[in-house]
């Protein structure tokens, strides 16, 4: 554009010579001799100011020339004011986004299965980098805090008192009961002949062995029978005794403070135990190789339910107008405040970018995003001028005329 306008300029001057000379012999030839002195004149003019916006025209400290660069400073505090000013206000914001409807768009788009596998690569991507650059030791040490800690605030003894009183209250005692006399009908039932031969060990020399065996049976069958009517009959008095002392057992849990004292001494003993130190010391590492499988296999389970979280989530929100009412107010509130509260931030971003740049730099980069415009405003001040120059050439000769 700078050769085309130029070259114009080139052939208002070829034309300004030729008509020159033979004007003399030609009268019309000074209507081509005016209207090409006033094309280089316009030519000329435009093609300073043009110049002078963004260099020293033919380099030479002409006053009020190379203007983008003389004040790039001031240009980026008023383009950093305007954007503020501007774009960057609650007014403008909420206005975008009343209308735009982006709640119902983002429930549409995360409804598709495709969509929301993306997601789901992005956030695994999301999580493998922040696993990745966290520091092992911090991390593993302040969980370590977090876990220990935890377990130490929570008093043993009165936590079982309440598991034991959940358990009553539901009648779970009774199912383990129930298990506990079935587990000892079969202890028995398998160690019969050892118990017999404990019988005979124990009892003297001279009793008869029918004796030790009658003795057997009956002490054998009785035990069998009793435990058969406390599995069988729900009223038993063996029952009712287990469920108050049960009851008593829970009370004193909550309350006794030797008890409370046993549970923490036994609560420390396990805390201090070698393997569970290691497991505690391990969690992070564990957690880590967890995660980072997790996320990097498609198929895996992790993957699979948030993918199907997502696209459940963008099906409600799709097809529910009052839940996408609330996120477009939120979003709407959010942004506003955000461009509010950090619209000066923005402005000084702005302005603090432009002044690091080199000022012939940002004049060539101002002048190759505006210059072919500007090369026009030259192009047309050839013609113009030209024109201008023809019509008061045409003027005077009349008036002389």
């Amino acid at each position: 554009m700078k050769m085309l306008a130029t070259s114009l300029f080139v052939v208002a001057a070829l034309i300004f010579i030729w008509a020159r000379i033979i004007e003399d012999r030609n009268g019309w030839a000074g209507y081509v001799r005016a209207t090409a002195e006033a094309a280089m004149i316009g030519a000329l003019a435009d093609w300073f100011a043009v110049t002078a916006l963004f260099r020293h025209p033919l380099g030479l400290p002409i006053p009020h020339t190379a203007i983008v660069q003389k004040r790039k400073d001031e240009i980026g505090r008023s383009l950093g004011g305007f954007v503020k000013d501007n774009f960057l206000t609650r007014e403008v914001m909420v206005e975008r986004l009343e209308d735009a409807g982006l709640a119902s768009r983002l429930g549409g788009w995360m409804s598709q299965p495709s969509n929301a596998r993306t997601v789901g690569d992005q956030s695994a991507a999301v999580v493998r980098g922040v696993t990745e650059v966290l520091q092992d030791e911090v991390v593993q040490s302040g969980l370590e805090a977090v876990v220990s800690e935890r377990v130490k605030s929570v008093k043993v003894a009165p936590l079982m008192g309440r598991v034991v009183d959940a358990a009553v209250d539901g009648d779970h005692h009774q199912a383990l009961l129930d298990s506990i006399l079935v587990g000892l009908g079969k202890f028995m039932e398998e160690n019969r002949v050892t118990f017999r031969q404990r019988l005979t060990q124990e009892s003297p020399w001279w009793v008869p062995e029918p004796i030790d065996d009658a003795v057997f049976d009956k002490i054998y069958i009785g035990v069998r029978r009793f435990l058969t009517d406390i599995g069988h009959d729900r009223n038993h008095v063996m029952r009712s005794d287990i469920d108050d002392r049960t009851a008593r057992l829970a009370e004193e849990l909550k309350s006794s403070p030797e008890l409370i004292a046993k549970g923490e001494n036994l609560k420390q003993e396990l805390l201090d135990h070698p393997e569970v130190r290691s497991w505690s010391a391990n969690l992070w590492a564990r957690m880590k190789a967890g995660l980072i499988e997790a996320t990097e296999n498609p198929e895996s389970e992790l993957r699979l339910r948030l993918e199907e979280a997502l696209v459940s989530a963008g099906v409600s929100l799709r097809d529910d107008p009052a839940m996408q009412d609330r996120i477009d107010q939120w979003i709407t509130e959010a942004v506003g405040y955000v461009a509010e509260q950090f619209r000066g931030e923005v402005a000084d971003l702005i302005a603090t970018t432009v002044q690091g740049w080199d000022t012939h730099e940002t004049a060539e980069r101002l002048e190759l995003q505006v210059g072919r415009d500007l090369q026009f405003i030259r192009i047309n001040g050839t013609l113009v001028g030209g024109l201008a120059g023809l019509a008061i050439y045409t003027i005077s000769e009349l008036l002389v005329g």
